[in-house]
């Protein structure tokens, strides 16, 4: 966030402060906005919609578009290809969660998933990706963890009735965890910081939000969706890993947009498809 800001104070006629506090307030804008909503949803619509609502690309692509607006096209690469290596460790930071919510408590559940990122992302950090195997590591993780995870995507959610303090309450949950994890990442070393700006937060404050609330199984049952939509991602990523170069910035970005937005629009389309054809 401090390099998009500076990068932007560089660009316009403003002053570096205003910039970094216009960047940090739409990051967290849009992530909480996100989540909150993708909250209410799964409460009314169920586990399929509410995941595949929380895993759009709402802030991996912004955060292109303002390296870009600095960048070659060379950089954006590179940068897409380091997150898409990461993307694949999300998987298994959502499988360990939804397997120990189960039967186990939020901060056990979330405590261990977050352990297992750390130690994964600094050993995927530590490696060299080509977007070949990069590409292929995200094909393998998450062809391994949705079918572990399969058999926990549907789960009956409580309605439970909402007191008018909530919505704002799981607004400011979100923005504080998010901003502790952009505070930590201006203190942290060039390392850290690194894997800090790909931790999935949206993910992590959606399991905050409805573990308390619906249940471990309940929830487990929307990451359990959730990881198509992650997928999705990382389809979108090795999109503008592969198109950049030949195709341009303006085309690599529109297709890092559209390709995770139809991947789960068709995730939808077939999940529903395939319920209307099972037998009654």
């Amino acid at each position: 966030m401090n390099f998009v800001a500076a990068t932007a104070a560089r660009s316009l006629p403003i002053s570096y402060d205003l910039v970094f506090w216009l960047s940090l307030a739409l990051k967290l804008l849009l992530t909480a906005g996100i989540v909150v909503t993708a909250s209410v949803i799964v409460e009314r619509a169920g586990p399929l919609i509410g995941a595949l609502v929380v895993t759009l690309p709402v802030t991996v692509w912004p955060a292109y578009v303002f390296l870009s607006l600095d960048h070659d096209a060379a950089f954006l690469q590179q940068s897409a290809l380091s997150g898409l290596a990461i993307n694949a460790v999300t998987a298994v930071f959502m499988l360990v969660y939804l397997l120990l919510a189960q039967k186990r408590g939020l901060l056990l559940s979330l405590c261990a998933a977050i352990g297992c990122w750390i130690g994964l992302a600094f050993l995927v950090r530590s490696t060299t990706w080509s977007v070949g195997s990069a590409g292929l590591l995200n094909l393998l993780a998450y062809a391994a963890c949705i079918r572990l995870g399969n058999r926990y995507r549907e789960a009956p959610v409580p309605r439970m009735p909402r007191q008018w303090y909530e919505l704002p309450l799981r607004t400011l949950l979100v923005c504080a965890l998010m901003g502790a994890v952009l505070v930590l990442s201006t203190f942290a070393g060039p390392a850290a910081t690194g894997i800090l700006t790909v931790y999935p937060i949206s993910t992590s404050c959606t399991m905050l939000i409805l573990h308390p609330r619906i249940g471990g199984r309940a929830t487990a049952a929307v990451i359990a969706n959730g990881l198509w939509g992650l997928l999705g991602i990382g389809w979108g990523l090795f999109a503008l890993c592969v198109a950049i170069l030949p195709l341009g910035t303006g085309v690599a970005l529109a297709l890092t947009l559209a390709v995770p937005v139809c991947w789960n629009l068709s995730v939808w389309a077939a999940r529903r498809y395939l319920r209307a054809r099972a037998p009654a």
